[in-house]
């Protein structure tokens, strides 16, 4: 599994929108091959800042998407939000709660 996670810093007028990119974002990928699932989370002990975060079965899978409808994304997009930084992960190990 690979994860990409954006964190971004977001005032609170700008919040409502920002939840109405992710979906549109999400929905989107959703249909992209190798998507696994989307949360947004909000940051504790840190104002404003949430994150938008994509698993996908691999990196193949996410750099496809991304190069075919990054920029189409971003110019859809409505809210104003400020990027902090962005993490990549690759699963090294993986416990479910399913058996």
């Amino acid at each position: 599994m690979f994860a990409h996670l954006v964190l971004f810093e977001i005032e609170p007028k700008q919040v409502r929108a920002y939840r109405k990119d992710c979906k549109m974002w999400a929905s989107y990928a959703r249909k992209h091959k190798g998507f696994l699932e989307y949360s947004t989370v909000r940051r504790l002990e840190y104002k404003n800042q949430f994150a938008s975060v994509y698993a996908w079965k691999s990196k193949k899978n996410h750099d496809a998407f991304m190069n075919k409808l990054h920029d189409w994304l971003v110019s859809k997009s409505k809210a104003k939000v400020k990027v902090l930084a962005y993490y990549n992960f690759n699963a090294i190990d993986k416990i479910s709660a399913a058996k």
